[in-house]
């Protein structure tokens, strides 16, 4: 894992851990509250419904027996700023990944911190993606807790009350 290490070193991400994929914890109330809890349901294409069925998330991570959980800081900014502050760093996890691909490691497949934010809007439907080779479900669509996950590592991650206070955001590589 150290080639991936001097990857990820090198493209500016210098705050990662590692936990197996059987270790991430994916719960059924993660999916629900998706459905019902966030406005975005079925109005972009990588949210429920356009994702596995949980039981197939949680089969699908324990098939990967590394996780690299990259910890990303962010002050609280405009909506506008924050968008493209996930752009240029989905974009830059996607270089990433390509990178740690061509290192051998070809099932490499990393999910972003948030939803993709590679278009100022999203579609609907997968057919329809503008990026259909870049898009990535986030974490939460395919039923990860993320506050469990990276309260396993030891990383901080709180509920945010107002845009002033710092975010911890996690992207997550998967490697093999």
């Amino acid at each position: 894992m150290d080639e991936v290490e001097r990857l990820a070193t090198g493209a500016g991400f210098t705050d990662y851990r590692w936990i197996a994929g059987s270790e991430v914890t994916v719960g059924q109330w993660v999916r629900l509250k998706c459905t019902y809890a966030c406005d975005e349901y079925g109005c972009q294409a990588c949210c429920p419904p356009n994702v596995p069925s949980v039981a197939d998330c949680r089969d699908f991570f324990r098939e990967y027996e590394r996780v690299l959980v990259i910890h990303l800081q962010k002050a609280g900014d405009t909506a506008q700023e924050l968008y493209r502050w996930k752009r240029d760093i989905n974009t830059k996890l996607l270089e990433l990944e390509r990178a740690v691909f061509l290192a051998g490691f070809y099932k490499a497949l990393v999910l972003f911190p948030g939803d993709c934010s590679l278009c100022p809007e999203c579609v609907p439907s997968p057919t329809d993606c503008r990026n259909p080779g870049s898009r990535r479900p986030t974490p939460e669509a395919l039923a990860m807790d993320v506050f469990a996950t990276a309260r396993k590592l030891g990383y901080p991650i709180e509920v945010l009350t107002d845009r002033s206070q710092v975010m911890n955001r996690y992207a997550f590589l998967l490697v093999d």
